[in-house]
């Protein structure tokens, strides 16, 4: 049996000013996003293309600029709207506390979804081809957000066997060993599925497929992983002892499925990206 580290959330600080280890977490995400986004760069279709329709370094600056908006306001409005509903219509003013916690992956991949409409209508480019840009991307910084969940000791597992060895006591749960859920969701929903849709994309896979396989990847494995995490206090389980996460996971995966089997479909001479609307490469404003 293991003891959390318990470790300072505070990584530095300077007077009055506090860094956060969960804020540091967030910018290795946004770090990761640009490495990565610039390797994208170099697969096909990215590489081959020319003229307005050509990808550039500048493109990853502006959709992790949009991104990052889509990810706090989507995260935030998702949370108060699957999660606390009730609470947040008779206390409208606190959606905005954000300092008090609370984020949804889900309404945070709604919000980005929203920005990369955005962007792709924005720049003339097709909505497929800007999310399997984005897609492989994605998973290290939901690696690198569960591993501040780890350090703040937060979003612990369920019960865990005693025997377990590497069932973990945290503090403010109990006495009796968990499953250190956050770990598991590091190496699934970030490690993993990185890894498998990194490869993916190489091939390279029709338009949209890439975005399909993470929808199925993500919603297939966080599914898994509430298993052993625990529920919210607030909610507990529900119908047919799912977590409300797994209820959320359940149309991921049923549009992933989707959409990799709808694209299959299409023959690869309608795959041809339509020009650029006129004027719409124009610079985003920061």
């Amino acid at each position: 049996m293991l003891i959390h580290p318990q470790i300072n959330p505070i990584a530095l600080q300077l007077g009055p000013i506090a860094v956060h280890w969960y804020g540091i977490t967030y910018l290795a995400a946004f770090g990761l996003f640009m490495f990565l986004g610039s390797r994208r760069l170099r697969h096909a279709p990215y590489a081959g293309m020319t003229g307005a329709q050509a990808w550039a370094y500048k493109d990853v600056e502006d959709i992790l600029f949009l991104g990052v908006l889509g990810v706090v306001l989507g995260g935030r409005i998702g949370y108060c709207l699957f999660y606390k509903p009730g609470y947040y219509a008779a206390h409208p003013l606190e959606i905005f506390a954000v300092w008090q916690g609370g984020m949804s992956f889900h309404g945070g991949m709604l919000g980005v979804i929203a920005s990369m409409v955005w962007y792709a209508h924005s720049r003339g480019r097709p909505f497929w081809q800007v999310a399997d840009f984005v897609a492989p991307c994605v998973p290290t910084g939901l690696a690198a957000g569960r591993v501040g969940n780890f350090i703040n000791g937060e979003l612990w597992g369920r019960l865990a066997d005693p025997d377990l060895p590497w069932g973990m006591v945290f503090r403010g749960a109990g006495d009796l060993p968990r499953h250190p859920s956050q770990v598991y969701q590091f190496l699934m929903e970030g490690i993993l599925l990185f890894v498998l849709l990194w490869w993916y994309a190489q091939r390279p896979p029709k338009q949209g497929q890439v975005a399909g396989a993470f929808l199925l990847g993500y919603g297939v494995f966080r599914f898994v992983a509430e298993f052993f995490r625990e529920p919210d206090a607030f909610l507990g389980l529900l119908s047919l002892g799912m977590s409300m996460g797994q209820w959320l996971c359940i149309p991921m995966i049923l549009a992933g499925a989707g959409l990799l089997w709808w694209k299959g479909r299409v023959p690869v001479a309608n795959e041809i990206d339509p020009p650029a609307a006129s004027g719409a490469h124009g610079k985003l404003s920061k």
